[in-house]
């Protein structure tokens, strides 16, 4: 039987399908394709390969405007050993009927399906997710979880539900495929591919997106990250700052001494903050009406909720929505 350079035995070549969808995001791109790349490169045998697809066979034009050539259209499907679709700033790519059906038809093949960046709206809209875990990028979360809200959502990095994997988009591709590589061939292994890129570690599946202009959670003492995910999951009815000190087992005065000396704002502004960068996620990612997102934010009134999403942002939510941003 044959043998890499270090003695293991030839396992068959792992074809990969990758679908491109308009406005792709080509760092994620990048990101998934090269821990392969370097993988073969290393071991001196295509462990892997990857075929690209885009709806009609034609060059796909990324977000940043780099078009990519593919090799075949969805028309041309043959037996793979998973099928990705990468997405990015375009949630509703065209023409989406026909994406549908092919990924229906990979399903049925009993093909692994995956989905990275905004590419897990295809997998939602085809029906392929009902009854699995999946992940989106923290930017687009709030239009999922409203366009389907009876699927499971974590906000994670990446997740392996299963035949399904769904992953954020940007750094957290490699942290997937390296997550594959090391099943395929061993920690050693990712570790090395993982160095070629200077990472100093590969992120687990658990680990949560950072999420906005939110502050990294994992470096702020425990009971003031207790108090800003307590935040996070009542941002329809906030809490009242006492409230969250009895909650996290603090008197009023050490909740807002944490929040002054960590995040640099009294927890009202702070909470404030975390309320408009939802509200403005919904605008700029659902068609919901503006009443119904200052509601869904914790703002009884509009006026208001207009007052201080200026005062934020320096532009009125209707602008936004416009697209004058």
């Amino acid at each position: 039987m044959a043998q890499d350079v270090n003695g293991h035995a030839l396992e068959p070549t792992k074809r990969i399908g990758l679908c491109l969808l308009d406005q792709f995001a080509l760092f994620s791109f990048a990101a998934f394709i090269e821990p392969m790349r370097a993988l073969n490169r290393r071991i001196g045998w295509k462990s892997y390969e990857w075929i690209l697809y885009s709806m009609d066979g034609e060059p796909v034009n990324a977000s940043n405007g780099v078009s990519v050539a593919v090799d075949r259209s969805l028309n041309d499907l043959e037996r793979l050993s998973a099928f990705y679709v990468l997405g990015g700033l375009v949630i509703d790519p065209q023409p989406t009927k026909k994406l549908m059906i092919a990924l229906r038809k990979i399903s049925q093949s009993g093909t692994p399906l995956g989905a990275i960046s905004s590419g897990t709206f295809s997998l939602a809209r085809a029906g392929l997710l009902d009854g699995y875990r999946c992940t989106v990028h923290w930017e687009n979360q709030p239009a999922f979880e409203d366009a389907f809200p009876d699927i499971q959502c974590t906000g994670r990095l990446y997740e392996i539900d299963r035949d399904r994997m769904t992953c954020s988009g940007g750094i957290a591709s490699m942290d997937l495929m390296l997550r594959i590589i090391r099943e395929d061939h061993g920690r050693e292994l990712a570790d090395t591919v993982a160095n070629q890129f200077q990472l100093d570690r590969i992120r687990n599946e658990p680990e949560a997106q950072r999420g906005g202009a939110v502050t990294r959670l994992t470096a702020l003492p425990p009971k003031l990250r207790l108090g800003i995910e307590l935040m996070n999951a009542n941002l329809e009815e906030p809490l009242q700052t006492s409230e969250i000190a009895r909650l996290v087992d603090l008197s009023v005065r050490q909740v807002e001494r944490l929040f002054l000396r960590y995040v640099g704002c009294s927890p009202a502004k702070y909470y404030t903050r975390l309320r408009l960068e939802r509200a403005r996620e919904l605008i700029l990612h659902t068609n919901q009406p503006i009443v119904e997102i200052a509601v869904a934010t914790g703002f009884t009134s509009n006026s208001y909720f207009a007052h201080c999403y200026r005062s934020h942002f320096g532009l009125n939510p209707s602008a936004v929505r416009r697209g004058e941003r």
